[in-house]
């Protein structure tokens, strides 16, 4: 016969010692929303559209990107995976006022007549403002999830 493991005191809890989890924090088995679990898309959604409104409304202040998606990866937490998806969503968001401007100024006010190499120059400046917004935005969201990790 094998002895058996297990005490005879397992199954008295002890109240010394409160459980933790791998990275020490004291969840007790509950993940309350940001503790790793996965955001559902419609949390990456209507928080990446709740932090790209913040963005374009705080556009006077400077990084405003980064702030909009810092509010959306706040807002979302989740797994990194999802502050970034959420941190696209805003960038993507904060990047429709521009392009409307954009696409106002050169067709409807008559630049659109204007020689060719201005088109190109303009829709190079619009990519460079359009991979700014969005590059910002994702990190922004990375960082909005990190500060919720340690606020």
């Amino acid at each position: 016969m094998v002895p058996d493991d297990t005490s005879l005191t397992d199954d008295i809890g002890s109240t010394d010692t409160p459980p933790t989890d791998a990275d020490g924090t004291d969840s007790n088995d509950f993940l309350a929303p940001g503790d790793d679990a996965p955001a559902d898309l419609a949390d990456v959604l209507v928080y990446g559209l709740v932090g790209g409104i913040a963005g374009s409304v705080l556009s006077f202040v400077p990084f405003a990107t980064v702030l909009g998606g810092a509010v959306a990866g706040y807002l979302c937490g989740g797994r990194p995976a999802d502050a970034l998806k959420t941190g696209t969503v805003a960038g993507v968001v904060m990047t429709l006022p521009f392009a409307a401007v954009v696409v106002f100024l050169l067709f409807f006010l008559g630049f659109a007549g204007a020689p060719a190499e201005f088109g190109v120059i303009a829709l190079f400046v619009v990519g460079l403002a359009a991979a700014y917004t969005l590059g910002s935005g994702i990190v922004g969201g990375y960082l909005g999830r990190y500060l919720r990790g340690r606020l």
